[in-house]
């Protein structure tokens, strides 16, 4: 079965930097889009970044844009996050999600949560300040 495992995720300083991982098992990686969401408690799943399967476009959330780079390593078949310049608001749970992508790659097409697929069950990330 297909499965996607965060890890990573930790308490870090305001101003830290931190990368997460997803390892992704169980299906063709190379035909998943990738995502990053994040969630806080009472909140709606936040997109924070998505990569194209062919790894080449990416697509960022207008909350971490910036701060956040997303990138893809086929050989391995995880996909990781790197954050930059953190901020407490930043705190929340972070998932990795995946989409067969049978479509055009674009930023309106990977934003929204319930277009994908499969999900990792989350990793903590908690910003002190």
């Amino acid at each position: 079965q297909v499965q996607l495992v965060e890890s990573g995720g930790r308490l870090v300083q305001a101003g830290g930097s931190l990368r997460l991982s997803c390892a992704a098992s169980g299906l063709t990686f190379s035909t998943y889009a990738m995502a990053w969401f994040r969630q806080v408690p009472g909140k709606e799943r936040e997109f924070v970044a998505a990569r194209s399967k062919s790894g080449i476009y990416t697509a960022y959330g207008d909350s971490m844009k910036g701060r956040v780079t997303i990138s893809r390593d086929s050989a391995k078949n995880t996909v990781y996050l790197q954050m930059n310049s953190l901020k407490p608001e930043d705190s929340a749970v972070y998932y990795c999600a995946g989409v067969r992508q049978d479509f055009a790659f674009s930023s309106e097409r990977v934003r929204f949560a319930h277009d994908y697929d499969y999900w990792g069950q989350g990793t903590q990330v908690t910003v002190a300040s």
